[in-house]
């Protein structure tokens, strides 16, 4: 803590503005960590729960209410009210055949589902590629302030030096530790977002072939 309190007393602008911009991607990808890994599990829960409850209704509203009841992340609602809505036969699109009205109507909502799950994904991945630079820069920004002031005072020595430079390095440990934990949760929440994404399209694909024979027999 001593060498922390030192490197920032004789850090500059530029030094400071460095170690509080890791400071704050820090608590950004730890924030982001939380909160996504929170959802990612409740949506996980929810289609687990949610799908089998919906095939198992008797009727079209019993299902809706079992998604209702299941789905608290709103991941199959959306696909179910994209299959059972009809468009306007005033638009372009209600004038299209039924079944390319349905597809268009389930990729829309899928897309926008895949969309929810993956917000924050750009986040961690910005931090998890910046933060080693951003460190790096303040290590060799460190060194350079750092050998300014020891050259002014005239008498350089290694243990001048080595003091400094050691403290200056830290910066680059600080980027690594800021970057490590938001690589790894992106490629976990990228693993888990995959797998609700396959359960999801599946979900998708059997809403279409519903309503599609529904409409068949109508």
């Amino acid at each position: 803590m001593n060498g922390l309190a030192t490197f920032w007393g004789q850090g500059d602008a530029i030094t400071r503005a460095v170690a509080l911009l890791l400071l704050l991607m820090s608590v950004s990808a730890w924030v982001m960590i939380f909160w996504k890994g929170w959802l990612l599990r409740r949506a996980r829960a929810d289609i687990e729960r949610a799908v089998p409850a919906f095939w198992a209704a008797a009727t079209l509203e019993d299902g809706r209410a079992q998604l209702a009841l299941f789905d608290r992340e709103g991941v199959l609602q959306p696909l179910l009210a994209a299959a059972t809505d009809s468009a306007s036969a005033s638009t372009l699109e209600g004038r299209g055949h039924l079944q390319s009205q349905l597809t268009r109507r389930l990729r829309g909502a899928l897309h926008a589902v895949l969309a929810q799950l993956q917000f924050g994904q750009v986040v961690l991945a910005s931090i998890g590629s910046t933060a080693p630079f951003i460190g790096l820069f303040g290590t060799v920004w460190g060194i350079y302030h750092a050998l300014l002031s020891i050259s002014s005072s005239g008498g350089i020595t290694i243990e001048k030096v080595a003091g400094p430079v050691g403290e200056a390095l830290v910066m680059t440990a600080a980027g690594l530790a800021v970057a490590i934990p938001a690589v790894l949760a992106y490629n976990i929440f990228g693993k888990m977002i995959g797998r609700c994404e396959a359960e999801l399209e599946g979900f998708a694909h059997d809403l279409r072939e519903m309503v599609s024979d529904d409409t068949a027999e109508g």
